[in-house]
């Protein structure tokens, strides 16, 4: 895509943006853009703005169902904090924001129908849908043809895991990733109808927080409070994976899943907290040094990843300020 296209899209999408962000959204302390459709795999995220909120931070939560989205209602003043890994928005369209925690590290799934695929050889010029343009979901597809020495087809951008999970089931997708918990789904629901394709281990971001730094520094009391909560909920989860069905059954989150999901989400938090993927000091320079590396490699970043420097994506002052108060695990 040309930068002059790009802009286009980011001009158009923020456009969309504010018709679709309701009047109210502009009272509150914080407004929080959600760039995906909240799934069981969200409810660390959930807790702990539930949390900052009993501390006193009046946030409402946007859902936008698209990361990129999410970034562009930062952009365009219709939210104050977003959730996603908008490493490419901020180099290669301009987008004036910053990473200021992360919340959990990549474990995605590349899935196809076994009657069509079998192994990563035989999506050579095969059409694929991911999450969003410059998502975590197509870093991994497009890392992975080129290290297998395949070329994708065309890519479909399918917001949301549950979605592309049921598209997969349905057979209007051949080929898709989703998350750990609509993998198992998918495990459960077709047994042998579907092959999880092998992935190395990854240590990119897959949800963060983000924010401009006028932002961020106008607001450093709520932001603290926020990066607080969300080390806390991901360490008390990471020790006892049954605390997120406490903490979804005390803040009455996603009842739209009813009771029968409680078993799935410890499952899925247990799994989850074996892979140490939930970011238990909040990522930072670290972090971001490993997503330079995998982003670069799957084309999301420009450049040797030598040369990046965390500031130029990272804002790190509220979490020095949340690990100088909280310790690091």
């Amino acid at each position: 895509m040309t930068m002059m296209f790009k802009r286009a899209v980011l001009a158009g999408a923020i456009a969309a943006v504010v018709g679709s962000v309701s009047a109210e959204a502009e009272a509150g302390d914080m407004r929080i853009a959600f760039g995906d459709l909240p799934g069981i795999e969200s409810i660390q995220t959930l807790a702990a703005i539930e949390r900052a909120k009993e501390r006193g931070v009046n946030v409402e939560l946007i859902v936008l169902n698209d990361e990129d989205l999410a970034a562009q209602a930062i952009v365009g003043g219709q939210a104050d904090v977003g959730i996603g890994a908008p490493y490419t928005l901020i180099q290669k369209v301009g987008v004036p924001i910053r990473i200021f925690a992360q919340i959990s590290t990549l474990r995605f799934f590349p899935v196809v129908n076994s009657e069509f695929y079998k192994d990563w050889k035989d999506l050579d010029g095969q059409e694929v849908a991911v999450q969003a343009r410059g998502s975590g979901t197509e870093a991994v597809m497009v890392m992975m043809a080129e290290k297998h020495g395949i070329k994708l087809g065309n890519i479909s951008y399918v917001p949301g895991s549950e979605v592309r999970r049921n598209a997969l089931l349905q057979g209007t997708l051949k080929a898709s990733i989703v998350d750990a918990a609509n993998r198992r789904a998918l495990e459960a629901e077709a047994p042998g109808k579907f092959i999880v394709l092998p992935v190395e281990d990854l240590g990119a971001s897959d949800e963060a927080v983000f924010a401009t730094v006028e932002y961020l520094e106008n607001n450093a009391a709520d932001v603290d409070m926020l990066v607080e909560e969300l080390l806390k909920t991901g360490r008390e989860i990471t020790e006892n994976p049954a605390a997120a069905v406490e903490l979804r059954n005390k803040y009455k989150l996603l009842p739209d899943l009813g009771a029968e999901a409680d078993k799935e989400i410890e499952e899925y938090y247990k799994e989850t907290a074996e892979a140490g993927a939930l970011a238990l000091n909040g990522g930072g320079a670290e972090a971001a040094a490993d997503d330079f590396a995998f982003f670069s490699l799957s084309g999301q970043l420009e450049g040797d990843p030598a040369s990046l420097k965390v500031e130029d994506f990272w804002h790190l002052a509220a979490l020095d300020r949340a690990l100088a108060k909280l310790g690091k695990k």
